[in-house]
């Protein structure tokens, strides 16, 4: 009985449904199924060809219906002598007809090609299982001339032919199945020949693994025998740029198209024997073998990573579909079994590649992560950080991170960054961050300490990049960020700006917190209201941002100033004072301006510092109403306002920088509207500067500190702007005023220099040239009158105010450094001034200051001594000056064809300074400035040569050094240049040149036994040898407190610098024919007996001897020629000579750095007076050494 249907079972839409009408009775057959006439392809409208290059065509469900009922028809004449189907024989035959699909035709074949080979071979590298997205091809690699006859087989075909690395993988796994020995050969040998080897393995070694270490073994002897030194892989000449990418990509190519031909799984023993031979070869002695079967070992992993992603990705698709599948509620039991058929196959396949990846982890990882070699350590860290990216799953672990850990301790600079540039990339996967939360919790100190003190500066960088990343983790502690922010203050530019972003999230993340204390937005905007862009002296909410800002950096300066809490020791040793230098807080503002955008606004930040948040009124608001707390909460401390007064200077000098900048495009191109806006927009920060510098000098003004720092904002005035204000005049003489004031009432060294500076920068506006001598020449009767005044007092009680005396004879010296002072020290008129005194003496200044120079101060305390010897400094600073002022004065006659006035005289001075040399022992400071003034003095006239003077008659003394004159002849040396100027020159005396070596020879000691040093012992019969000077009484006490001070290294700088500064006016001195002039080089001698025992910078400071010897050799000119005798010994050329020096590396250790740099002239001849540059030009016409002067004495 046939079976019935059930209610609830619906008909099969794909079979059409028979109709009951009487049209279709003579279609019908015994079975009651109707007969359809079969339809042919090329009738039958519902085929739809689709016109693509593949030809392809598409079939749509009603022919599939078509195609069943001709199956069902087919089905049912064989039936017909059986009887009618029954029910369940129907479903059975439907559900095996839906199974079924209609037969595709096959594509036509596109016509061949002749093109190289390509990976259209019997097996394809392509991927098993669902397509990935289309990638570009790879470029065929051109074919390499250099190694056209360097080999055969699969060398040949990747480097020689042309051939791209998956066409040559593909054809070595085809012939890996047609004869894997041979095959295996032919890749081991292709291994042999990246490493630079010729030497070949045969088919018998590879058929004996065990035999590999063997005879490798014997083929690293006879490799080594040859001496090569170079190899593919490092090679820099022409053809091997792409080595390294076309060997790993073939290699990353192997395993890739092995794993899509299923050799990779099918035959386990190709992975083995690569194994042996790579792995054994990448523990060899010889840096070649090693180094090249590293990189290979490494590539491999590479490719096992890319495969094992690939695969894992799979199945985890499959075991989702598999676990769709489970939830449905009619389960298709068959496709579930497919389904986990293909989960089980990628298991298995990914616990072979893991096995693979642990093996070439274990055997070449492990053991070159840490070689010899830093190359080798810096592949095995790049890769390393490709497998975590690749493969995640498996080497995104602490284990496998651990490494990266270790290596960050790496010797080898390029290896420490490659580590920090490597965890970077980890650190911005913000999905994978939770994996490395053990890992930053072990290696955070780490982290901190490469940044704080890593000896490479961009190192320092780069983890201080990396410590950002960490911070925003969420993963950084505070102590750490604190840290960190500090390095605001580094002394590295680079370090600095690296930090700058990092700072400015701290400064932010403390604003947030200061506004929710204060109410939030609503309490913000009920205390201070909306901004208004035009008033920059209200209050405003970026003024709570600065105080944020001001005090984060005074904690982060508080931990160094408790370091630094000894006196300063260039301050309390002014002769060894080096150049002017910014300050660690000008430095740290540079890194402020580049992070915090709004310290640019630089004129919100003079309102903020000139406002009074002192005398804040509530208005009714209470005690504690928000405009209360706001005030309150941005009231500044005297620390404070230095920072922000620094961060003001920076940001002005920005601005001005950034409208210059403007003039041009990103071409280079300038046009007229730029050029106008840019100068309009220096305009306006002129005209704004002009109104706010004398409103902060009379702010900050009683404040010695802040008081610098206003001055230093003065030397970006643009003083024209002046002209084109309508009481421009006033506003600077009252600008000029204000200056005078702040030279004349305070007595720090660094207000003094600034306001020195700034009087210097006033003067170089000439049209505004009159106000300016007159104000100078107010501030010098005030000075002098002062200077008389005290020196009466002096020559009345012993010792009377003696410190106002120090503080205006320090205000002389730092003027005579920027203004002629030869009519005010050879006057001998009382001057007028409104501060005159009654009584004080009318001697001329030159004769006071010489005389504080020979006063004897023996009886002195040791506070007063320190007082009497900054005194005897100052003083000896003024008498230089002056000294070179009468130079210039001699030279500008001369040039201009005027009378000269009477020479000079230098006997007193130099007297003088011989008598401070010869009465002070040791090396203290004042002996050391009279010692280099000394040297500085007789060079400076050496000039004198260069001005092409008639020589002195041969009868006339050398020693004489003053013009003779008599009735006969005064008016006509009035009308011509002296005869006798070069009585001026004359070499320093030989009881000089004694006491200057023993002072020498004290400073060496010095700085040999503070940095522990070994020094040469002096020749038996050098006489020089024995040092007259008195001991250095105080060295032992010396020693004692630098061992235990905090600031050794400090002294050891400034005992260094005085080493080289005195030894840089010796060496000036021989060059211009001061000393040595007897040609025994004694003095020479003695300079280079311990040229390399004393460092780099006193080996450099000596290369100016060897560089002047040669110096006319570098571009000899027509006439004269140099003479013989200029370069019989051997002297450099002078282009040699710098590019050798330039070229040197000069290494200092952590107890020995740059403490200053060879000063020419020495501290005292300095830049600041103009033109001086000028003195040894002359006509010319000297031959010669004389070369030599015109270059050395230009100061």
């Amino acid at each position: 009985m046939p079976a019935r249907l059930s209610s609830m079972e619906l008909s099969d839409p794909a079979i059409p449904q028979p109709s009951p009408s009487a049209s279709d009775a003579t279609t019908r057959r015994k079975s009651g199924r109707v007969k359809n006439k079969p339809v042919l392809l090329q009738a039958d409208p519902n085929l739809s060809i689709i016109p693509n290059g593949n030809n392809k065509r598409k079939r749509t469900t009603e022919v599939e219906e078509a195609d069943i009922d001709n199956l069902d028809s087919e089905g049912s004449d064989s039936d017909e002598s059986d009887g009618d189907p029954d029910e369940e024989e129907l479903k059975e035959t439907r559900r095996k007809s839906r199974s079924k699909k209609a037969p595709i035709r096959p594509a036509a074949k596109k016509p061949k090609t002749s093109q190289p080979r390509t990976t259209n071979l019997p097996v394809r590298p392509a991927v098993n299982g669902a397509k990935k997205p289309s990638k570009p091809p790879r470029p065929r690699a051109k074919p390499n001339p250099a190694m056209v006859d360097q080999g055969t087989g699969l060398f040949s075909e990747l480097f020689a032919q042309g051939h791209t690395a998956d066409a040559v993988a593909a054809e070595w796994i085809t012939q890996y199945d047609r004869h894997n020995t041979n095959a295996m050969c032919e890749l081991v040998n292709l291994v042999l020949k990246c490493t630079g080897c010729d030497l070949e393995v045969n088919v018998h070694d590879i058929e004996d693994p065990d035999n590999a270490a063997s005879k490798l073994e014997d083929i690293q002897d006879e490799y080594q025998a040859k001496k090569i030194t170079d190899y593919p892989l490092i090679s820099k000449a022409k053809g091997y740029a792409s080595f390294r990418s076309t060997v790993t990509g073939f290699f990353f190519a192997l395993i890739q198209t092995a794993h899509a031909a299923g050799v990779l799984y099918s035959d386990i023993a190709l992975i083995e024997n690569i194994e042996v031979w790579v792995t054994t070869m990448s523990s060899s002695l010889i840096r070649p073998f090693r180094h090249t079967a590293t990189v290979i070992s490494l590539a491999m992993q590479s490719a096992l990573c890319s495969v094992y992603s690939e695969i894992a990705d799979g199945t985890a698709n499959s075991t989702r579909q598999k676990e769709g599948e489970l939830k449905r509620k009619a389960v298709n039991k068959d496709r579930v079994a497919s389904i986990q058929k293909k989960v089980d196959e990628g298991e298995r396949k990914l616990g072979m590649i893991d096995t693979m990846m642990e093996n070439i982890f274990n055997a070449v990882f492990v053991h070159r992560y840490r070689d010899v070699d830093p190359k080798i350590r810096v592949e095995c860290v790049t890769a390393l950080g490709r497998w975590i990216t690749a493969a995640p799953d498996k080497f995104f672990t602490a284990n496998y991170l651990r490494y990266l850990g270790w290596v960050l301790s790496d010797t080898s600079a390029p290896t420490r960054a490659e580590v920090v540039k490597q965890l970077s990339k980890l650190y911005k996967r913000k999905e994978d961050i939770g994996r490395l939360r053990g890992f930053t919790e072990r290696f955070r100190p780490r982290f901190v300490e490469m940044a704080m003190r890593d000896a490479e500066p961009n190192i320092r960088a780069a983890a201080i990049a990396l410590l950002d990343l960490v911070r925003e983790t969420g993963l950084l502690e505070p102590d750490d960020i604190d840290n960190v922010g500090r390095l605001v203050f580094d002394s590295e530019q680079k370090v600095r700006k690296a930090v700058a972003g990092f700072f400015a999230e701290n400064i932010n993340d403390l604003f947030k917190s200061v506004v929710e204390e204060l109410g939030g937005e609503e309490g913000m905007a009920e205390a201070i209201g909306e901004d208004d862009p035009e008033d920059f002296d209200v209050p405003r909410k970026s003024w709570l941002k600065l105080k944020c800002l001001a005090e984060v950096l005074q904690l982060y300066s508080s931990e160094d100033d408790e370091e630094n809490a000894e006196p300063d020791l260039q301050k309390a040793n002014p002769a060894v004072a080096g150049a002017e230098t910014e300050s660690r807080f000008a430095l740290a503002a540079q890194a402020v301006c580049q992070g915090v955008p709004d310290v640019k606004e630089w004129e919100v930040l003079a309102g903020y510092l000139l406002y009074d948040n002192s005398s804040a009124v509530t208005n009714g608001n209470g005690p504690k109403g928000p405009e209360y707390l706001f005030r309150e909460r941005c009231q500044l401390n005297e620390f404070e306002e230095m920072l922000l007064l620094e961060i003001l200077n920076e940001s002005v000098k920005q601005r001005l920088l950034e409208a210059v900048e403007s003039e041009t495009d990103k071409k280079g191109r300038r046009t007229t509207a730029r050029v106008e806006e840019a100068r309009e927009a220096q305009e306006n920060v002129a005209v704004h500067l002009a109104e706010i510098i004398p409103r902060l000098m009379r702010k900050f003004g009683a404040n010695p500190t802040t008081a610098a720092v206003v001055l230093r904002l003065g030397h970006v005035l643009n003083l024209e702007i002046f002209e084109e204000l309508r009481q421009g005049s006033t506003t600077y003489a009252s600008l000029l005023d204000d200056i005078n004031k702040q030279f004349l009432t305070h007595v720090d060294q660094g207000v003094l220099a600034e306001a020195s500076n700034a009087i210097l920068h006033a003067r170089t506006f000439e049209d505004l040239q009159e106000v300016t001598e007159s104000k100078l020449q107010e501030l010098w009767s005030d000075t002098i009158s002062s200077l008389q005044a005290l020196a009466s007092a002096r020559n009345n009680v012993k010792g009377l105010d003696l410190t106002s005396l120090c503080n205006t004879v320090a205000r002389i010296a730092n003027l005579a450094s920027v203004s002629d002072c030869i009519s005010v020290f050879g006057s001998e008129s009382r001057p007028t001034s409104k501060k005159s005194i009654q009584g004080e003496t009318t001697s001329p200044p030159a004769d006071i200051l010489m005389g504080l120079i020979t006063s004897d101060f023996t009886e002195a305390d040791v506070e007063e001594a320190q007082e009497r010897g900054q005194l005897t400094i100052d003083a000896i600073k003024s008498l230089l000056f002056y000294h070179m002022w009468l130079i210039r004065s001699i030279q500008t006659s001369l040039e201009a064809k005027i009378p000269v006035p009477n020479l000079p005289e230098t006997d007193n001075f130099a007297s003088a300074l011989f008598q401070v040399m010869s009465t002070r022992s040791g090396t203290y400071p004042v002996r050391l400035a009279a010692a280099g003034a000394c040297l500085d003095l007789y060079t400076l006239y050496a000039s004198y040569r260069n001005l092409n003077s008639p020589p002195a008659p041969k009868d006339q003394p050398p020693s004489s050094n003053k013009t003779t004159t008599t009735p006969a002849n005064k008016s006509t040396q009035q009308r011509l240049r002296p005869t006798n100027l070069d009585s001026l020159i004359r070499p320093i005396p030989p009881e000089c040149q004694t006491t200057l070596l023993a002072i020498f020879n004290l400073a060496e000691k010095h700085y040999a036994r503070l940095s522990h040093r070994t020094l040469e012992s002096p020749p038996a019969d050098d006489e020089e040898a024995v040092d007259d000077a008195p001991e250095d009484s105080d060295s032992d006490a010396d020693d004692e407190d630098v061992e235990d001070s905090e600031h050794r290294k400090t002294r050891i700088l400034l005992a260094e610098k005085q080493l080289c500064e005195l030894a840089g006016k010796m060496v000036l001195a021989i060059m211009g024919r001061m000393l040595d002039v007897d040609g025994k080089g004694k003095v020479r001698e003695r300079l280079k007996r311990n040229e390399r025992k004393l460092g780099g910078n006193f080996r450099e400071v000596l290369a100016f001897l060897d560089e002047g010897k040669g110096r006319g050799k570098a571009k000899p000119k027509p006439k004269p020629k140099p003479k013989p005798t200029e370069t019989k010994r051997g002297g450099m050329k002078k282009g040699a000579g710098k590019g050798n020096k330039s070229r040197e590396i000069v290494e200092v250790s952590s107890e020995e750095e740059s403490g200053g740099e060879e000063e020419e002239n020495g501290e005292l001849a300095d830049e600041r007076i103009e033109d001086e540059g000028d003195e040894g030009g002359g006509d010319g016409g000297e031959k010669g050494n004389e070369e030599v002067e015109d270059d050395i004495m230009g100061d």
